[in-house]
């Protein structure tokens, strides 16, 4: 009988292990695609490691920035984001959109234009901006995982006229996206990035030559009267396996009209302060605002966060983002603005929702907008 049980045990163990080395096996084969990138190495990598930002190993927040907050657990947090039932985590209906035409748009006029999420346009004095761009419908290397809503996805690349400036602030797949960033190689004259983000582009056949790196509390000098100041965000970075081996980041733009910040993935920190000091007042800044959770707050904005941020900024207007495209959080779908809005109401800070491709006029100080978002189930 023992023998029995023993010759069941050692057959059920051995198919077990097989399972999982063919299940590494293909993922190690599966991972071998061009969309995961490239970890950087020989001269960028000897100028990562110089860098006071990277120390062990890998780029640190300027404060201690667990994964988790204390009394959560991954096993926790895995069971509620997969099995945990919340209702309206994606819209059911299509959310409302607007196309507009980017390619005769006319250079002279200041605007932005949101594409949901994180991706933004923006032309500011004469200069075409794009940020984040995920157009693939999918913010994830595994296909139909992680899918944008209907009415989200409404723009593409061949939509995109000519950019000058390709800001990325970090190499997650909901801000660095492959087959956007190859459709777009022949549009764009410039990527700015953080240190190391540029060995992804580089492996993606970008010329060298159009990528600029920088490192916290570094600036790089364009035309008269345009400046980028790159300084810190609170969140961590890695596409595969490999984590913080390329810096995160948030941006001011100093045009010759305005400062525009570009706050990138964080969560609440000093930083904001710190900024807010050196460039205050800010006239328009575009700050993180959804897929957040209290378990993950340290790397990502609660609306709360949101509006102290603003205030430490010294922000006139608020634009915020990483909302509205994808379900990377449990919250319902229109959470992120709904409560913002309405914690709003003791700040009084100036917000700017457009809807998706609607045109913000970044001199109108005035202009108004709808909650989209009332009504939409």
């Amino acid at each position: 009988m023992k023998k029995n049980l023993w010759r069941i045990v050692k057959k059920v163990m051995i198919t077990v292990l097989i399972l999982v080395a063919v299940l590494v096996l293909v993922t190690v084969l599966y991972m071998q695609q061009d969309k995961f990138g490239k970890s950087p190495n020989a001269v960028r990598l000897e100028r990562i490691q110089k860098s006071p930002n990277f120390r062990d190993g890998k780029f640190q927040n300027l404060s201690v920035t667990p994964d988790l907050v204390e009394g959560h657990t991954y096993i926790d947090v895995i069971y509620k984001q997969f099995f945990q039932k919340v209702p309206r985590r994606r819209p059911k209906v299509a959310i409302p959109s607007v196309k507009t035409d980017l390619l005769n748009l006319p250079l002279d006029s200041n605007v932005l234009l949101w594409f949901g999420h994180s991706s933004y346009f923006i032309q500011i004095d004469g200069k075409r901006i794009l940020v984040d761009p995920v157009f693939s419908g999918n913010a994830s290397p595994i296909p139909k995982t992680t899918e944008s809503f209907p009415g989200a996805d409404i723009y593409g690349v061949k939509d995109m006229p000519e950019i000058d400036l390709l800001f990325i602030s970090h190499d997650h797949y909901d801000h660095l996206d492959y087959e956007t960033i190859i459709g777009l190689k022949d549009k764009v004259k410039t990527v700015i990035c953080g240190l190391g983000v540029g060995a992804h582009f580089e492996f993606w056949g970008y010329d060298p030559r159009k990528i600029v790196e920088r490192d916290w509390n570094e600036k790089v000098e364009l035309d008269k009267g345009f400046t980028i100041f790159v300084e810190p965000s609170r969140h961590f970075s890695g596409r595969g396996f490999s984590r913080n081996n390329t810096l995160w980041a948030s941006y001011l733009l100093q045009t010759p009209s305005m400062k525009i910040y570009v706050g990138g993935d964080s969560g609440y920190d000093t930083h904001y302060a710190r900024i807010g000091e050196k460039f205050g007042p800010i006239d328009l800044a575009i700050l993180d605002n959804g897929q957040y959770n209290e378990a993950w707050r340290y790397i990502h904005n609660l609306p709360e966060d949101v509006l102290k941020a603003a205030q430490d900024l010294k922000a006139k207007r608020v634009l915020p983002v990483h909302s509205s495209k994808f379900v990377l959080a449990l919250h319902p779908w229109d959470e992120p603005l709904s409560r913002l809005t309405a914690l709003n109401e003791a700040y009084n800070i100036p917000l700017l929702t457009p809807i998706i491709g609607e045109i913000v006029n970044l001199q109108d100080s005035t202009q108004q907008f709808k909650q989209w978002w009332v009504g939409v189930e």
